[in-house]
């Protein structure tokens, strides 16, 4: 075996034992037959919600121990095959490995950052709400754009998504949009998606074809659960119904099922209508409201938590940059990296503007 093929080899299988010590195989495993134990009990729908959070804890943990196996069986292999190539000078098959073996460093390179995601909320599912900011109906245009390619992300992952409520814009475009992203980790994933995302391009609603820079907030949330505690009393929030409407004003239901909650205190506002029922709006909308609660929550604490270190780091409000003219490029101010394809971003490929941000948080963290 050559010595570059083989150094790089030592340091791929390196990488997977440290990922492999991290993830705890033997708890991983436990918790599969565990959750396949739970899985298997003739009550298990009875309720409903719990079923799905068993089954989905399962099959996470399932493909998670099953990707980590494969990967290792791969790195083992690789390097008989190489040997094997080598003693036949079978340069075909040396070609072959090489790429088999950067392909692998790829697939560990993305597997490492999961084991970055430690944070307390990071394996839940997530909250997410767009909001157009300066800009007009180009803005606007844009936070449909946004909203548009993350559920596109959603889709290519088989992610599963809920979208809560939409305000459309009178022109173009949305107003807000908040919906709910579940999977294992995805509040972990996203969360580095927060903050104002810009787009720079010829506005398509300007007759004279002049260049428009328009802005767009994202918000994520981690999604509230039973254990967090966040209590609501009746007396602080103000709870309005109305009618659900599509783009337009287009009526898409005929009775007064849509909810909007005000929560008296803090002046946060949510509202749901993809329910038909108004109970059921009522209860996604207090989920959001309760996971605003405990991000306003958050943000105290760490505010506290700065004051008392003499500051602290920040991420910045301007997280993003999209040139769609004079030039194509999308490049995040935090991490530096950057793609020249926009169109394949908006049709939600940010895996990589993920990792990125995901490793340089961790790196700001431990700075």
């Amino acid at each position: 075996m050559s010595a570059e093929f083989e150094a790089e080899l030592k340091d791929v299988a390196g990488t997977l034992a440290q990922i492999e010590t991290v993830l705890d195989l033997d708890a991983l495993r436990a918790d599969v037959a565990s959750l396949e134990q739970e899985a298997s009990k003739p009550d298990l729908w009875d309720n409903p919600e719990a079923a799905q959070k068993i089954t989905s804890q399962l099959s996470h943990k399932q493909n998670e121990l099953r990707r980590v196996s494969e990967l290792r069986q791969r790195v083992d292999d690789l390097g008989v095959l190489y040997e094997l190539a080598e003693a036949e000078d079978d340069t075909a098959s040396k070609a072959e490995a090489e790429a088999d073996l950067a392909k692998l460093r790829q697939e560990i390179a993305a597997l490492e950052v999961r084991t970055l995601l430690s944070g307390e909320y990071d394996e839940r599912n997530a909250v997410v709400t767009i909001r157009s900011e300066a800009g007009g109906v180009d803005a606007a245009d844009w936070a449909e754009m946004l909203l548009r390619m993350y559920l596109r992300w959603s889709e290519r992952h088989d992610y599963p998504t809920d979208v809560y409520d939409i305000s459309y814009a009178e022109e173009a475009g949305i107003k807000s949009a908040t919906f709910k992203v579940s999977a294992p980790y995805v509040y972990g994933t996203l969360s580095v998606e927060q903050g104002t995302h810009r787009l720079v391009r010829i506005s398509p609603f300007d007759n004279q074809g002049r260049r428009q820079t328009s802005f767009a907030h994202v918000e994520v949330l981690p999604e509230v659960e039973e254990v967090d505690h966040v209590d609501i009393p009746e007396k602080d929030i103000r709870v309005d119904v109305f009618r659900s409407s599509g783009p337009g004003g287009q009526s898409v239901n005929t009775t007064d099922s849509a909810v909007r909650i005000t929560h008296v205190p803090t002046g946060i506002v949510v509202s749901c209508q993809n329910e038909k029922s108004q109970l059921q709006n009522k209860a996604a909308a207090m989920k959001v409201l309760q996971a605003k609660l405990l991000q306003r929550k958050k943000e105290e604490e760490r505010a506290e938590l700065n004051a008392l270190k003499d500051g602290g780091s920040s991420w910045g409000n301007q997280m993003r940059s999209y040139v769609l003219h004079p030039y194509q490029m999308v490049k995040d101010l935090r991490t530096e990296f950057e793609v020249g394809n926009p169109s394949s971003v908006l049709d939600g490929d940010i895996d990589g503007f993920l990792e990125a941000g995901i490793r340089w948080r961790k790196q700001t963290e431990n700075a």
